[in-house]
């Protein structure tokens, strides 16, 4: 059950060695503005797993890229699976408290279950609603699922339910959540930045039988 999950240390070791993978995929590409080559300029972040991954909390490396070339010298921060943009939170935890939001009896069940402060999940719950869906991102992952597409009304709730579907559908069985949250970070990949054109060519792809993201 969703409500009951926690993710492990182990699954953002996981999500770390696919980041660097990302990485030296950008890395390889060169810069996209000069050519030039792309060096490493990593950066420490502070994230917080709240109750939902305090083991994710020691995932505090972001990959980053800078333009080795004089007179470019540009930023490529590859997309990754565990930072969400500049949200201070992990990703999985925006995705896992946004759910607890829609599908919870109420928000202090939610606030209770995740340990992220009410405020802050009412703005993601309005990213969600109000933001997400105006990305270009979301218009070209809905197009990648058979019809109907996961219901933009109830993201990101939608999107996990039609994934663990979909995984279960292609495996036979249950989906596991390490699985399907996986699967979501590679679909929500792009979203992590703004400085790498067509990001989600550089993320390591999952196909299943329903979705390909």
């Amino acid at each position: 059950m969703l409500h009951l999950a926690r993710l492990a240390g182990q699954f953002f070791s996981w999500l770390e060695e696919l980041d660097e993978l990302i990485a030296a995929k950008v890395a390889a590409a060169r810069c996209q503005h000069c050519d030039g080559p792309l060096h490493r300029a990593n950066y420490q972040r502070k994230p917080r797993g709240a109750l939902i991954a305090p083991g994710g909390e020691a995932s505090s490396l972001r990959h980053s890229l800078c333009c080795g070339r004089r007179g470019c010298r540009k930023r490529a921060l590859p997309p990754s699976l565990r930072f969400l943009g500049r949200r201070v939170y992990l990703e999985a935890v925006v995705v896992l408290a946004s759910v607890w939001v829609q599908t919870a009896a109420t928000i202090g069940e939610a606030m209770k279950a995740s340990g992220v402060p009410w405020r802050t999940l009412r703005r993601w719950a309005e990213w969600w609603r109000e933001g997400f869906p105006r990305l270009p991102t979301w218009a070209e992952l809905r197009a990648r699922f058979v019809p109907p597409p996961p219901d933009e009304a109830r993201l990101p709730e939608s999107l996990i339910a039609r994934l663990g579907s979909d995984l279960a559908r292609s495996d036979g069985r249950q989906a596991a959540l390490d699985n399907v949250m996986i699967l979501a970070a590679r679909c929500l990949a792009p979203v992590t930045t703004g400085s790498v054109l067509d990001g989600s060519r550089f993320v390591v792809t999952t196909e299943v039988q329903m979705a390909r993201c």
